[in-house]
C-alpha cells in the first residue's frame, strides 16, 4: 500500500500489528471490533480513515465500522470529521489520545467516589462492607491526585521528547 506521502507500507506487517494490538486491547476489556478499528486508525500515517477505507483494510462491514466508531467516540478515542469537499466522514484518532482518554476518566472517577461515599454512609463505616467501600474510595481519591500530577509530568516529557507542536500534541 502507498501512503499519501508516497512511502510504501508492508500491508502484511500492518495487518499483523492491527490484529495483535487489537487482541491486546480486547484482552484488556475493549470490545473486539472497536479495538480493531482503533488499531487500524492508530497505525495509519494520517491517523484518519474513511469508513470505506476501514472496511476494506479490516474486511468488515460498514455497519460494524459504524458501531465501533460510536463506541470509540463515546470513549473519547476518535472523532468524526467531514472530508473537505466531500460528504464522506473520516474518523480520526485523537492527537495525544492516551492523555485525553486518561484525563476524561477523571469525571468518571469523581462519580464513582460520590457513589462510594454514599455507600460508606449507608452501610456504616464500621461494617465490613463499609470498610471495604472506604478503602476503595481512598484508592480512587489517591489515583485522582496522582493522575493529575502524572498528566502534568507527561506534558513536560512530551514537549522534551517530541517538541511542543508534535503529532502527539493535543494542543
Amino acid at each position: 500500500m502507498t501512503e499519501r506521502d508516497g512511502t510504501q507500507r508492508d500491508d502484511k506487517a500492518v495487518s499483523r500489528f492491527v490484529e495483535s494490538f487489537a487482541a491486546q486491547l480486547a484482552e484488556a476489556g475493549m470490545q473486539r471490533m472497536p479495538a480493531r478499528v482503533f488499531a487500524a486508525l492508530l497505525s495509519s500515517d494520517s491517523g484518519a480513515m474513511t469508513s470505506a477505507e476501514l472496511s476494506e483494510q479490516l474486511r468488515i462491514s460498514p455497519a460494524a465500522i459504524s458501531g465501533a466508531v460510536r463506541y470509540l467516540s463515546q470513549q473519547h478515542m476518535v472523532s468524526r470529521e467531514r472530508e473537505p469537499g466531500s460528504r464522506r466522514d473520516r474518523y480520526r484518532v485523537h492527537n495525544n489520545q492516551w492523555y485525553e482518554a486518561l484525563a476524561n476518566r477523571d469525571q468518571m472517577m469523581k462519580r464513582w467516589e460520590d457513589a462510594l461515599r454514599e455507600g460508606v454512609v449507608g452501610l456504616g463505616p464500621e461494617s465490613e462492607a463499609g470498610r471495604r467501600l472506604a478503602e476503595t474510595l481512598a484508592f480512587f481519591e489517591f489515583m485522582e491526585e496522582e493522575l493529575a500530577g502524572m498528566l502534568e509530568r507527561w506534558r513536560v516529557r512530551r514537549a522534551e521528547l517530541f517538541g511542543a507542536k508534535s503529532s502527539l500534541s493535543g494542543d
